[in-house]
């Protein structure tokens, strides 16, 4: 009866301490692909090349979307308090990794999810000669002036 005495107060112990782990909220989210929507368009995110992660930093919530259009236009539609601090990821066209989309190079003319145009690069040489090459701010302010 000890023995399972000190086996219970181990594990309420262990079960207390674990619940006190600091979250990291800079971190990414995983995905749920086929299953998680786009936080402005409700389109159920399966394309591995264009889609978008947005966390806020303080909260540590993440929102997921389609196209990177339709991250810069939640940010607009919403008003977030947040947006200038929040981490944003988007696949990179060429490999599908996540990379930081506020330091990625961008072309337009590519078929994305919602027709906004935009393939983000982690490496400018990825870029196809001819192309004009955009950085994430040019990106944003083309979208928004399209609207939709």
């Amino acid at each position: 009866m000890k023995q399972l005495l000190s086996v219970v107060t181990f594990l309420l112990v262990s079960m207390s301490f674990s619940g006190c782990e600091k979250r990291d909220n800079s971190a990414m989210s995983e995905v749920h692909w086929d299953r998680d929507m786009c936080a402005r368009c409700v389109m159920v995110v399966s394309d591995r090349m264009n889609t978008v992660q947005v966390k806020d930093p303080k909260s540590g919530k993440s929102y997921m979307f389609d196209d990177l259009g339709c991250a810069v236009l939640w940010f607009e539609d919403e008003k977030i308090p947040w947006a200038d601090e929040a981490i944003i990821w988007i696949n990179d066209n060429e490999s599908g990794a996540w990379i930081d989309a506020r330091k990625a190079y961008y072309d337009s003319g590519n078929v994305t999810p919602m027709d906004y145009g935009f393939g983000a690069h982690q490496k400018r040489s990825d870029i196809k000669e001819g192309k004009e090459v955009l950085d994430f701010e040019r990106v944003r302010q083309r979208i928004l002036e399209a609207g939709s």
